[in-house]
């Protein structure tokens, strides 16, 4: 038996979301943005939600620096976002440029038009393998649910409808 994680891991169905953080002194803000399917609920009570970033890289550089970020929940309109911000560093400062956001009234991370977001601020952090597993308290939440979410199956973007 050989061990396939990416493609038995490709069986579960996940949501993508775009994660954003900033680097430096308000008003001289660097932000950054990055796709992520691994967000996941931890607790209601404190509200905790956990991401894993790859490591080593200049996205989770910042984002630990900063200590807070936001995460953007996609709907299927956000397929576009999901390939920017999946790309390499330059190309996704470029979106980021482009792109429906603003800042986030508790943490200054970009809150992109999607379907939901979260502000949150760093809580712990944990290495495990080839990724850095942030936990963070939400600290503002809001929804604005007009399409079916988009996922990630089998490799690639799908939506899920009600039919």
């Amino acid at each position: 038996m050989t061990l396939d994680l990416a493609t038995t891991m490709g069986a579960f169905a996940s949501g993508l979301c775009v994660v954003t953080t900033h680097a430096g002194p308000e008003g001289e803000r660097r932000h950054d943005a990055l796709t992520t399917r691994s967000l996941a609920s931890v607790s209601l009570q404190p509200p905790l939600v956990s991401l894993a970033l790859p490591r080593p890289g200049a996205f989770l550089d910042d984002l630990l620096a900063a200590g807070v970020w936001a995460v953007s929940i996609l709907d299927v309109a956000g397929d576009d976002l999901a390939a920017a911000f999946a790309a390499d560093r330059e190309t996704r400062e470029r979106a980021l440029l482009t792109c429906a956001a603003e800042p986030g009234p508790r943490t200054g991370a970009l809150v992109l038009d999607a379907a939901g977001w979260l502000e949150c601020a760093l809580r712990d952090r944990r290495d495990f393998g080839d990724h850095t597993v942030v936990v963070g308290e939400v600290l503002a939440t809001g929804s604005r649910r007009r399409r079916p979410p988009l996922v990630s199956f089998g490799g690639t973007l799908r939506t899920l409808s009600d039919d």
